[in-house]
């Protein structure tokens, strides 16, 4: 069975994205909507040619979006299976496509087929989801009380993970062109790799690729849009040597005030054989101790030595691939003012003598995740 997947933050994206699918594409495709209600209550239902063939609820002992997909989305299609339709699956608002996708390759393997990964949004309202400080139950895409993520943060891991991204505009209220055009520019240089049709209603499909798709979304993964005219731009910068903690806890407020995405990774001097993912999504910036580094002789004290290649930084005789590497996308970034400042947060000569040792205020010397800021 062929299958593709739709994600969004809200049923009406999500709804316009699966009937434009269904009408643009061969006649008779499965579309099958599920949605996660209070008290772990699941809704299904089945639809072909704009007809209603099935409707179903389920009731979740622990209701939680991983659940919904292990306990109904994945069942349902495998019973569908045999249909021999093209299926166009909607995923409940919130729910991760990764999730959907892995649990489904986990369950039913080769027997599905993955054509696309699709975020269906409305380009008007991007920026501000991205820059919402409420969770997303706060803001009411989700039932789920404890999914203390903001809408940023869902729709950063699907630009990041799709292939696709379907424009939905709202039907219940007037679309401002202005912030829909914005909107689109800064889609196409959060997921360059995105098919992005130019106008609502336009199907244009990416290819699903779960290795390319994953990679995008390892912590500290660095791709780099190509330049375009957009009032958005992409920063990428690259420091050999390791950032002194307190003036780079001072200078992170600094680099993510006004940015919508900040990732890469950090080469702090607290933990030097630690690999710090960093990733700011509107408010929020998070640190996670991603394991050690690669090659390389130690330049300070206990530091180890790890065999195997990365990805983006370039081996140094010395560090081996140790090293800071941030990508900061936003409105009119300033790429001298941010070099300045990266600059300034690293060891000087006399720092980086062996006898020298340095506080962790990140508290990231075990592999774990740290919350750094959350403003309003």
């Amino acid at each position: 069975m062929h299958v593709t997947v739709v994600s969004s933050l809200d049923v009406f994206s999500r709804q316009k994205a699966c009937a434009a699918l269904a009408a643009g594409g061969p006649p008779g495709a499965l579309v099958v909507f599920h949605d996660l209600l209070e008290d772990g209550l699941v809704i299904r239902r089945v639809f072909q040619e704009g007809r209603r063939l099935e409707r179903a609820e389920s009731r979740l002992e622990h209701g939680c979006l991983s659940c919904t997909v292990r306990l109904d989305v994945v069942p349902a299609l495998a019973r569908l299976l045999n249909s021999g339709s093209r299926l166009i699956l909607g995923l409940p608002p919130a729910v991760a496509s990764a999730t959907a996708v892995h649990a489904l390759r986990r369950s039913l393997g080769d027997s599905v087929t993955i054509d696309s990964v699709v975020l269906a949004c409305g380009p008007d309202a991007l920026e501000d989801q991205i820059w919402d400080h409420h969770t997303l139950f706060e803001s009411g895409f989700t039932p789920v009380a404890d999914d203390d993520r903001t809408p940023g943060e869902f729709l950063m891991g699907e630009l990041s993970f799709n292939d696709t991204v379907l424009l939905a505009d709202p039907d219940l209220v007037p679309v401002d062109p202005g912030a829909r055009a914005r909107g689109i520019q800064l889609i196409k240089e959060l997921a360059p790799h995105a098919a992005v049709p130019e106008s609502s209603g336009e199907i244009r499909l990416g290819t699903h690729n779960l290795a390319d798709a994953t990679a995008r979304t390892m912590p500290g993964s660095v791709r780099v849009p190509a330049a375009t005219s957009s009032p958005f731009t992409t920063v990428v910068q690259k420091l050999e040597r390791p950032l002194h903690p307190e003036r780079f806890r001072h200078a992170l407020a600094a680099l993510a005030e006004g940015c919508c995405w900040l990732r890469g990774r950090l080469w702090v001097a607290s933990a030097p054989g630690c690999r710090i993912a960093v990733q700011g999504i509107g408010p929020r910036v998070w640190l996670e101790n991603t394991g050690p580094w690669h090659i390389g002789r130690n330049p300070l004290p206990g530091v180890p030595s790890v065999h195997g290649p990365d990805d983006v930084l370039e081996g140094h005789p010395d560090f081996g691939d140790r090293g800071t590497i941030l990508a900061i996308t936003g409105d009119g970034v300033n790429a001298a003012e941010i070099g300045a400042l990266l600059k300034a947060c690293e060891l000087t000569d006399a720092e980086m003598a062996p006898a020298n040792s340095f506080p962790d205020p990140f508290g990231l010397d075990q592999p774990t995740e740290t919350r750094l800021r959350s403003t309003s």
